[in-house]
């Protein structure tokens, strides 16, 4: 069977790529913005990726099915040629469904951060396990090289995003995933150009919530508000066990005893107040304990030992563009994250400042997302940069282009906010070249730079890298 994927190069339609060609489909795929580390795997692959999006690409023989990325909308030459000539088409995760999940055991994971390092950490866990998952995740799991994988294993393990679906489905494609067992780990405000309000996000997490079947999990983060609001929306129709999670003391599972100090990141686990196991793992930052000790809740519902546990989490090798480290020249330290939402930069921002405590950090953030580019946490913003020692924001990505919902982030504001708040302003440069030529001469042996965006940002990483060999 043919497949055409049209936006291949998103995270989720390379990963199904990946997966169909793995089953013995033939896969083919166009996109107008090939960037890596997906453009790279899908070449490692054999994945013929077309440039730009033309109906000829749909040429006779035409595909069986042509998978319709959930950027893609009305007016792309390839979802008229599409529909003009009747092709049958389907969301991606309608394919993984149909293809790959129904009658399997589902671990979704879901929640506004995190999700991606922790479906990896899940995986490896359950891999480890000896449960050989297929997977499904939005990044490069380095314990496996690869975002997916399909065995004939009963299990399957699936990163849950709430963004939509397809132009056609507007609903949350988590809402495909038929879960067993559903993590939760923390719901914010995000996504705006989809979702009106955090109540409405919220809506979309209880109706998943709502999916999980009586013999399964619901896997809550109790230090989420958020989350502890939709799971009280069910008052006594919850249909499914819970099991909550966090570091306060009326979560049923609790992570304490945090112990950063070693090469590896030590914490005990509680159950019910009593003392459950004590763990390792090479990750750092707080959240990255709760996102471990989700994993741990649904490893155990799978009946995996928690000495197993412990060795999957002291072996795993994170996830691609999660404070990867892009390369080391003269002492500096270039590390690239895909942090976007002003969460997840604070939350980056300090970890890295543990791990690389008295040295100097610089944090440079491209407002690239649909909801970064807009002015919806154009006060958050401010605040999340308070552990980086320098601090520069790349003009708005695509300005040019506006917005159809709402205001774009004002930088020269922010650049304001940000300055107020530390001795040395921050600044805002047009793009990776004026970023690399400005940081360049300014960098000192011992130095991190934390580069943050969700795209590839012109290639900054290597440009700085260079720039430094060649100083």
């Amino acid at each position: 069977m043919h497949y055409h994927l049209i936006g291949i190069c998103g995270t989720a339609m390379a990963s199904l790529a990946a997966m169909l060609q793995a089953r013995g489909h033939r896969v083919t795929g166009s996109d107008e913005n090939v960037y890596p580390p997906m453009s790279t795997m899908l070449e490692s692959l054999g994945i013929p990726v077309m440039q730009g999006y033309r109906p000829e690409h749909l040429s006779t023989p035409a595909p069986d099915c042509v998978v319709i990325g959930n950027a893609m909308s009305r007016g792309n030459p390839e979802v008229e040629e599409t529909l003009n000539r009747r092709l049958v088409y389907r969301s991606q995760a309608e394919v993984v469904k149909e293809e790959f999940i129904r009658g399997r055991r589902s671990l979704v994971v879901a929640g506004t951060h995190g999700k991606t390092t922790t479906t990896s950490i899940a995986t490896w866990v359950m891999e480890r396990g000896g449960l050989n998952p297929s997977f499904l995740v939005g990044g490069v799991v380095q314990n496996f090289g690869a975002s997916s994988r399909v065995t004939d294993s009963e299990y399957f393990v699936i990163e849950g995003d709430e963004y939509d679906t397809a132009y056609f489905d507007k609903g949350p494609k988590f809402m495909h995933y038929l879960p067993e067992l559903a993590i939760v780990g923390n719901i914010e405000f995000d996504h705006a150009d989809i979702y009106k309000d955090l109540d409405a996000v919220k809506l979309a997490f209880r109706r998943l919530m709502n999916l999980v079947p009586g013999r399964g999990r619901l896997i809550a983060g109790w230090d989420s508000p958020a989350v502890r609001d939709v799971v009280a929306q069910f008052g006594d129709r919850l249909h499914t066990r819970l099991e909550t999670f966090g570091t306060g003391a009326d979560a049923r599972w609790r992570a304490s005893d945090v112990d950063y100090s070693g090469a590896l990141t030590r914490f005990r686990v509680l159950r019910e107040g009593e003392p459950w196991g004590e763990f390792e793992m090479p990750l750092i930052g707080d959240f990255n304990v709760l996102n471990c000790l989700s994993v741990i809740i649904a490893a155990d519902a799978w009946g995996i030992p928690k000495e197993t546990i412990d060795d999957a989490l002291k072996t795993f090798q994170s996830v691609k563009r999660r404070m990867q480290v892009r390369g080391e020249e003269r002492g500096v330290t270039v590390i690239d994250d895909f942090a976007h939402h002003p969460t997840a930069v604070r939350e980056t921002l300090r970890a890295l400042g543990e791990k690389y405590k008295g040295r100097r950090l610089f944090a440079v953030f491209e407002p690239r997302s649909a909801t970064s580019r807009l002015a919806v946490f154009q006060g958050e913003y401010a605040a999340a940069f308070d552990r980086a020692d320098y601090v520069v924001i790349s003009s708005v990505f695509a300005r040019e282009k506006g917005s159809a919902y709402g205001r774009l982030l004002d930088t020269d504001e922010l650049i304001a906010d940000i300055s107020a708040r530390r001795e040395r302003p921050a600044l805002c440069l047009d793009g990776a070249d004026p970023i690399v030529e400005h940081l360049a001469p300014l960098l000192k042996e011992g130095d991190v730079i934390a580069v943050m965006s969700n795209g590839g940002f012109g290639g900054i990483h290597e440009k700085l890298l260079q720039a430094l060999k060649s100083a």
